[in-house]
């Protein structure tokens, strides 16, 4: 009996808990100046992401290597699995994608919205959506966040 409870315990928490992201390697682009990008560094690593970050002059050149749209663009890019991230995006987002195996060029939040990961300031939080793009540059929407 007190397997079977154990078998049971175990698979509600391996279906209700979130899936993690240890060990995946992301490498992100960013300016050395830009406290922003950082903080988003920060919520991937909190969130399992083995982050190298590589502080440039600019991150154009990066966002343009990886096929990122320049309309999407953001103020940091960052290369996981083969995927461009553009941006605050979320990293339960980057991790789903990269779990489902997507056929996409990558995810971007363009802009800097406020409550964003790495965007917080108070209270405030904009609504925002997370958009996923592919090597033509057509871009739909993966997930919305409302404002608060």
């Amino acid at each position: 009996m007190r397997n079977i409870l154990q078998i049971a315990l175990a698979t509600v928490l391996t279906t209700t808990l979130p899936l993690s992201a240890a060990g995946i390697k992301m490498q992100v682009y960013k300016t050395a100046t830009c406290g922003c990008c950082a903080k988003w560094v920060e919520h991937l690593k909190a969130n399992g992401f083995d982050v190298t970050v590589e502080n440039v002059p600019s991150t154009a050149p990066y966002r343009a290597k990886h096929g990122v749209p320049e309309k999407l663009g953001s103020c940091h890019t960052g290369v996981v699995n083969g995927y461009a991230v553009e941006g605050h995006v979320p990293a339960r987002e980057i991790l789903r994608l990269v779990k489902s195996g997507a056929k996409a060029k990558g995810l971007a939040v363009p802009g800097m919205p406020m409550g964003s990961p790495g965007m917080e300031v108070g209270d405030r939080v904009d609504a925002y959506s997370v958009l996923l793009f592919d090597a033509a540059g057509n871009a739909s929407v993966y997930q919305s966040y409302p404002a608060k």
